[in-house]
């Protein structure tokens, strides 16, 4: 019997390449528009696998209340919308497409960086109103006079690391699943999240979320950075309290933020992060460009289809290095 597939993502669903893929293995599809728990267990039931987004939650109940769901397919990096370990438990399979945005989300970073660094949020809207002046977005530092912390230190950092290099900003990171040895190969030096928040003038977060890192910086973290500090965040929302980065800026404990995420998406329209100067902002887009998109939606189709031929996936989420 033919598997079916559930697709349940707004980024891939329509991609001819990825319906392509999928009916070539033998695959019937189906598509998912509500992003409800009670929707997606309702999808699954009689399904052999799942193609989902960040929105859609496959939870331990959904998990659970199925016996026919062979693979779960993450359109995406993170996997935070996924009980991991429950998949595991039931022998179901979770994918994700680790690579397919590298260069994306580290450009995007790098993107935030340069816009705070150069105050280019307040000059732009300074402009915009009628004001000509170079005072409109001081004080500025030198890029290249101040350490920029990466928190976590897989594949985006990396090649955030390495984009760094050319514009000679000294470079730190922490990350307890990678090696000093590797993050040398990188010229970065690696040092305790402690000690990264001592030395810092520009921090950028790269770390999926768990429990461990919901709220990873938080009230304390952002005192004891300096008021000079720039924080860049392209990985999850929840990473920051927000009330707690809102007044951090709003006391000087820190300069700017550039943010992809936020805790809630889209945003209320009355968060306050959306009217200040010192907060750029943009639509968790950081992984978005038309080749991008193109390697999404054939790479979670590729691994979805070889778990359903059982043969070996190198993108299968291992539970136990969360960070990588």
């Amino acid at each position: 019997m033919d598997p079916t597939i559930v697709l349940c993502d707004e980024k891939t669903v329509d991609q001819t390449d990825q319906v392509e893929i999928l009916e070539a293995a033998g695959a019937t599809l189906e598509t998912l528009d509500k992003k409800t728990e009670a929707a997606v267990e309702a999808a699954v039931s009689g399904a052999d696998g799942i193609i989902v987004d960040a929105a859609t939650p496959v939870t331990r109940r959904v998990i659970e209340r199925t016996d026919t769901l062979e693979v779960v397919g993450r359109a995406g990096i993170g996997v935070d919308n996924i009980d991991v370990e429950a998949a595991v438990n039931n022998d179901i399979t979770v994918v994700n497409v680790p690579d397919y945005s590298l260069e994306e989300v580290s450009t995007h970073a790098f993107a935030l960086l340069l816009a705070c660094n150069r105050g280019i949020s307040q000059y732009n809207r300074a402009v915009k109103s009628g004001t000509w002046d170079w005072k409109a977005g001081r004080p500025l530092h030198r890029l290249s006079s101040g350490t920029l912390g990466l928190v976590g230190f897989g594949g985006i950092a990396r090649r955030l690391a390495a984009k760094l290099r050319t514009f000679g900003v000294d470079v730190i990171a922490t990350d307890p699943y990678v090696d000093a040895s590797m993050m040398r190969d990188y010229g970065v030096g690696k040092v305790s999240f402690d000690e990264l928040l001592e030395r810092v003038e520009y921090l950028s977060i790269h770390v999926p979320l768990y429990d461990e890192t919901r709220h990873m910086f938080s009230v304390d973290e952002f005192e004891r950075l300096p008021e000079s500090a720039i924080v860049i965040n392209t990985s999850r929302g929840p990473v920051i309290d927000e009330p707690a980065l809102v007044a951090a800026l709003e006391s000087s404990e820190i300069a700017r933020a550039g943010l992809d995420v936020l805790e809630s998406e889209p945003p209320a329209p009355d968060n306050p992060l959306l009217e200040r100067d010192d907060v750029v902002v943009t639509p968790h887009t950081a992984w978005y460009s038309r080749a991008s998109r193109r390697d999404l939606s054939e790479g979670v189709a590729r691994a979805v289809a070889a778990v359903l031929r059982g043969d070996p996936n190198h993108s299968v989420v291992d539970p136990e290095t969360p960070w990588i």
